[in-house]
């Protein structure tokens, strides 16, 4: 701190005493009243014995290779997002094919991809690509519908010694989704009026993942204007959006 703020701080007050002396009492200084006394936290039940694993799946994550989807210098931005949904659902089709398969509507909507992601009816939402692993390259965030119902699953790729590797999945109805930092944010609607989801997940270097850092509910206001902001984002370009690509996806 500079050294100078002190003095100026001692002059304030005394030009303060000043004025109080020449004016009266308008103007003086008011007491906000008693400050609340701080308090720790109490623990309690200290005598009950630990848990040494969860009750249930917090969604910690897992990575995911995802096969058949390769680029050019592990360029992301090489990388179809059409194809990378395309692979996800041949990985998974016990969720994505079958008439009993929760998202068989999204299957069948893929068709409708031919001019892109973000085209059409394409479920495949436009990509982004921003640094989210910190190594100075491009990952793809990216998103798509999980249909017939109203979900959309939002991802996160990178490239790993010429793989492609999923970092971060999350399905959930949501209200946006905002990148910052190291961090992918989703807002989520709440049944509480005037309050909504908030999940920030954020790159681990040591997991090689995006975990679940925070996940809170927080009050969105009556004019649906937030009162919680997010992190700021650390100095540096904002998320860049692809234009939707123009080339047709590769048949199956």
């Amino acid at each position: 701190m500079p050294r100078f703020r002190p003095a100026r701080a001692v002059a304030a007050v005394g030009l303060l005493a000043a004025a109080a002396v020449g004016c009266g009492d308008a103007g003086g200084l008011e007491s906000a009243g008693a400050t609340p006394t701080a308090t720790s936290p109490a623990r309690l039940w200290p005598d009950l014995a630990p848990a040494s694993s969860p009750a249930w799946n917090y969604d910690d994550g897992a990575s995911e290779v995802i096969r058949g989807v390769t680029a050019p210098g592990d360029d992301v931005r090489e990388v179809d997002p059409v194809d990378v949904v395309r692979a996800e659902i041949r990985q998974h089709p016990d969720a994505y094919t079958g008439a009993k398969a929760a998202y068989r509507e999204t299957t069948r909507r893929m068709a409708d991809c031919g001019g892109g992601a973000g085209h059409g009816r394409c479920p495949v939402l436009r990509p982004y690509y921003r640094d989210l692993t910190g190594d100075g390259h491009e990952d793809l965030a990216l998103g798509f519908r999980l249909l017939p119902g109203d979900q959309t699953a939002v991802r996160v790729y990178t490239f790993e010694s010429g793989r492609l590797v999923q970092v971060m999945s999350n399905d959930d109805a949501i209200s946006s989704v905002e990148l910052t930092g190291r961090s992918v944010i989703i807002h989520a609607p709440s049944d509480i009026s005037d309050y909504e989801y908030r999940f920030q997940w954020t790159w681990d270097p040591e997991q090689r993942l995006m975990l679940l850092t925070h996940d809170e509910m927080i009050r969105t206001g009556r004019e649906g204007h937030r009162t919680a902001s997010p992190p700021p984002s650390p100095p540096g370009r904002a998320p860049s959006a692809s234009p939707p690509p123009s080339r047709p996806a590769s048949p199956r």
